[in-house]
């Protein structure tokens, strides 16, 4: 379909059509929304802009005018996803020179976002705390969640069948489609598939409360689970214990901080995670990373400082 495409044409149907050829059904859904999204985004900000007058300065125009509206890591997002689609345009010849180049990028002033993790000491305080009974229930959920930083849809596709007990392992090799009617579904890419290690301790006590249960059946819920519902019994223990009150995915971002103050590799933190590359955990962690490095200063400084 592309190559009916002209120069007169508008970019923003251009878009639409490169979305359809290259998108559609070659990735997740949740990711193939927010590309519906960012056309939607162009329909309502330059639904007249053809694809010759494409300019730099049109452009960057175009990434100004959705910066009102959004903060800087989301206008970040709209240009990569708008990049791909115009360096095709500009490979077929329908623009003369690649816009994007040197694009400036700008946004809102970030909101006062909330706590995203928990330090050591609340993490302790929170996990010391759940009502963790003979039976599997949403505060075991949090628990293992906290010591895996598995995704909220990976913790949900776990079945008995996933835990190697023998050498203190947790396979994660699918997703549970919750946001929909339930049922498996891949990782979220080939990276997520892997084996956590987990401490002997979880050994123990999961060991006991899978005995009985079914192998291949989630041990949660097959039932449709709400991310809000989980979310709200986590509200309810750290407001009960008084400690910034996260999310599960903050549960998430809490593991990995954890390990990275601990010392441990980005690279092993990556992996654990299932980041498909460094950069993501980088990214992520920025903020962390940069602690840990004047730590590291400091340290190279007393040590050198020693040597005479």
């Amino acid at each position: 379909m592309l190559e009916k495409i002209r120069k007169n044409d508008l970019f923003c149907d251009y878009y639409a059509q490169w979305i359809n050829v290259y998108k559609k059904n070659a990735i997740r859904k949740i990711t193939m929304d927010k590309y519906l999204m960012s056309q939607k985004w162009l329909k309502k900000l330059v639904p007249h802009l053809k694809i010759h007058e494409l300019t730099r300065i049109a452009y960057q125009q175009l990434l100004n005018d959705y910066a009102v509206y959004h903060e800087r890591q989301t206008t970040m997002d709209f240009h990569h996803q708008l990049k791909g689609a115009i360096l095709d345009a500009v490979d077929e010849g329908l623009i003369q020179r690649d816009p994007t180049r040197k694009a400036i990028i700008k946004g809102k002033i970030p909101r006062n976002k909330k706590p995203k993790y928990l330090s050591q000491y609340e993490l302790h305080t929170l996990l010391s705390n759940l009502n963790l009974g003979s039976e599997i229930n949403w505060d075991w959920f949090i628990l293992l969640v906290a010591k895996t930083g598995m995704r909220f849809s990976e913790a949900l596709a776990l079945t008995p069948k996933d835990f190697d007990f023998t050498h203190q392992q947790l396979s994660i090799s699918k997703t549970w489609n919750y946001k929909a009617t339930g049922g498996f579904l891949p990782t979220k890419n080939k990276s997520s598939s892997r084996k956590i290690q987990i401490d002997w301790q979880t050994v123990v006590q999961f060991s006991e409360l899978l005995k009985g249960l079914p192998e291949d059946k989630p041990i949660f819920s097959e039932k449709k689970v709400y991310n809000s519902t989980v979310n709200e019994i986590l509200k309810r223990r750290c407001k009960a214990l008084k400690i910034p009150v996260i999310s599960i995915h903050g549960l998430r971002h809490t593991h990995a901080s954890l390990l990275l103050f601990a010392g441990v590799s980005i690279a092993s933190v990556a992996r654990r995670l299932g980041h498909a590359s460094m950069t993501t955990t980088q990214k992520t962690y920025l903020h962390i990373i940069h602690e840990l490095e004047n730590k590291d200063v400091d340290i190279v400084m007393r040590s050198l400082s020693g040597l005479i």
